[in-house]
Parts: C-alpha cells; sequence; structure tokens
C-alpha cells in the first residue's frame, strides 16, 4: 500500500525537476580569422602600399648610408698596413659617424612605422570588430570566437571572408 504512493510520489518529484530545470537553448557560433580578415582588407593593402611611399626617402637613404659604412670597412681592411696612420684614424672615424647615423636614421624610422601602422591597425581593428558584430546579428550568432582560440570548429562556421567583403563595402579604400 505504501508502495504506488511512493512511486507516485517520486514520479511527481522526477517531473517537476525536469519542467523546473530551464531548457538550454542552442548556442550559435561563428569562427574568425581576425589577424587575417583585418590584413586582407583593401584599406590594410592601400596603408601598406601608401607607407612604403611615405618612408621611400628615409628608406633609401638609410640603405645609401649602410652602403658606404660598409665601404668604409671593406677600404680599411683591404688597406690594412698600407695607408697612413692618419687616413685610417681618419677612416675609422668617418665609419664610426657613418655608423651613429645610420643607428639613428634606422631607429627613427622604426619608431615612425611602427607608429603609423599601429595607428592604422587600431583604427581597421575597431571597424572590424563592428563589422563583425553586424554579421553576427545578421545571422542570428550568440557569439563569434577567434580561430586562435578554437580547438576544433566546422568550417562552415567561419565568417573571415564575410568579414573582409563586408569590411571592405563598409570602408573602401580611397
Amino acid at each position: 500500500m505504501l508502495r504506488p504512493v511512493f512511486n507516485s510520489a517520486l514520479t511527481f518529484l522526477a517531473a517537476t525537476l525536469i519542467c523546473s530545470t530551464p531548457a538550454f537553448a542552442q548556442l550559435k557560433a561563428g569562427v574568425i580569422n581576425l589577424q587575417k580578415a583585418v590584413l586582407e582588407t583593401s584599406e590594410i593593402k592601400k596603408a601598406q602600399k601608401d607607407l612604403e611611399a611615405k618612408y621611400k626617402s628615409r628608406t633609401d637613404a638609410l640603405e645609401k648610408n649602410q652602403r658606404e659604412l660598409a665601404d668604409i670597412q671593406a677600404e680599411l681592411q683591404a688597406s690594412q698596413g698600407k695607408i697612413s696612420a692618419s687616413r685610417e684614424t681618419e677612416l675609422t672615424a668617418l665609419g664610426q659617424k657613418k655608423q651613429r647615423d645610420a643607428t639613428r636614421l634606422s631607429e627613427d624610422l622604426q619608431a615612425d612605422v611602427e607608429r603609423d601602422r599601429n595607428e592604422v591597425l587600431q583604427r581597421v581593428g575597431t571597424r572590424m570588430t563592428e563589422v563583425v558584430r553586424k554579421i553576427a546579428e545578421e545571422k542570428g550568432l550568440d557569439m563569434v570566437v577567434d580561430v586562435t582560440q578554437a580547438v576544433y570548429f566546422k568550417p562552415v562556421l567561419e565568417i573571415t571572408n564575410e568579414a573582409i567583403a563586408g569590411y571592405d563595402k563598409a570602408y573602401p579604400a580611397k
């Protein structure tokens, strides 16, 4: 007699637990190779060409300085013991000056290029985030994960090419 009451109470508790737990909604995710997406935009490609053009004269000056330094070093080595002490001192001093100039030119150029490059990457990265957010909303995605953080994903989940196309459409290179 207690057994049927116990079974029905147990059934009622189980049904209550099952109905009270929230049903998990299916999570929709996308995967993006953010680095590739940013680097393959037309704006980045144009910016790279613009930076090369902007710093061409300084790059050429640095290369010229380095060639002159190499020539001085070669002359010093080739004429070891064959030139006067004053000429050797003169070439050594000139070589040291060229080395200092090359170092200064190189460091200044690198700093300027890096500053401009980071500015462009920051702008494009911010814009790309907006584009990815828009794509995610249009596709009804709950989250987008960078490919570097994904251990495994199905290729159908990747939205990298859509992000590149969406970016180029929203922000065409001028």
